[in-house]
């Protein structure tokens, strides 16, 4: 596995390099116009001159505020109500068809509904960071519970250990590699979620609203697809971090993060 890794790697920043050069071609060629879509060396020059603007890193450092913290809460929240649902059978059938009917609902539907509900916008994206990233978390830990092995809970029962102990010791070390595998889903859902809230909301707030702004006055494409790119690197970067602490604390799981 980890001689696989190099070579990994390597097709990546490959597949990468391709993306870029036919981009920066496409533009180049004429095929697009580049009043339209800057080249990508030009975008990827503004990208590098916002790593030291104090105002980007500012709005950077507020979307991950409310992304973070929406999904914090999220994981909590989640957990604990799996683990309710799945000691509760009864509550857990009563449950389904809520779960079923708002699963489906879309968190940027319910935008202006954050707005006039919450006093600030970190607020508001918080809330929809929340309800978007709950439920593949709360799905994730539902079927992971369901899905430990019975033998091994009535063996630790048959030895005298109470339910907590079960629960501890069998259940949540058994589900928590899946729990973690929808929290990484939750990372990616949660980063649209709230930069296309600072879209919508327009208050000049975050990397959604520096990609606004950007598009104001005349408009400065290379900056908003800049802005962008950054906005991509968070998610990677925060992917590439969940992965490997899954493979750290998961060491023992036999299927790991990928």
């Amino acid at each position: 596995m980890r001689k696989a890794q190099p070579a990994r790697v390597a097709r990546g920043t490959a597949g990468v390099v391709g993306a870029i050069v036919i981009a920066e071609l496409v533009v180049r060629t004429g095929l697009v116009d580049p009043e339209d879509v800057p080249p990508a060396s030009t975008v990827l020059l503004s990208a590098a001159e916002l790593a030291a603007d104090t105002e980007y890193l500012t709005a950077v450092m507020d979307t991950v505020r409310a992304w973070l913290g929406g999904l914090l809460l999220a994981t909590v929240v989640a957990v604990a109500l799996g683990l309710l649902l799945n000691a509760t059978p009864w509550l857990n059938n009563a449950a389904r068809l809520v779960v079923e009917l708002m699963r489906p609902v879309p968190s940027l539907a319910l935008i202006p509904l954050a707005l006039v509900t919450f006093s600030s916008l970190t607020q508001s994206k918080m809330s929809l960071v929340f309800y978007a990233c709950a439920w593949p978390i709360l799905i994730n830990t539902l079927y992971a519970l369901r899905d430990v092995d019975p033998v091994a809970k009535e063996t630790l029962r048959s030895f005298g250990f109470g339910n907590l102990a079960v629960l501890l010791r069998v259940s949540l070390p058994s589900a928590a590699p899946f729990v973690a595998t929808g929290v990484r889903i939750a990372l990616s859902v949660g980063l649209v979620v709230v930069v296309s809230t600072e879209l919508v909301a327009g208050a000049g707030e975050g990397v959604g609203g520096f990609l606004m702004e950007s598009q104001t006055g005349g408009g400065q494409t290379d900056l908003m697809l800049a802005g962008a790119v950054w906005a991509g690197m968070l998610g990677l970067i925060a992917n590439a971090l969940m992965v490997a602490m899954e493979r750290r604390a998961f060491r023992w799981h036999g299927t790991g993060a990928t």
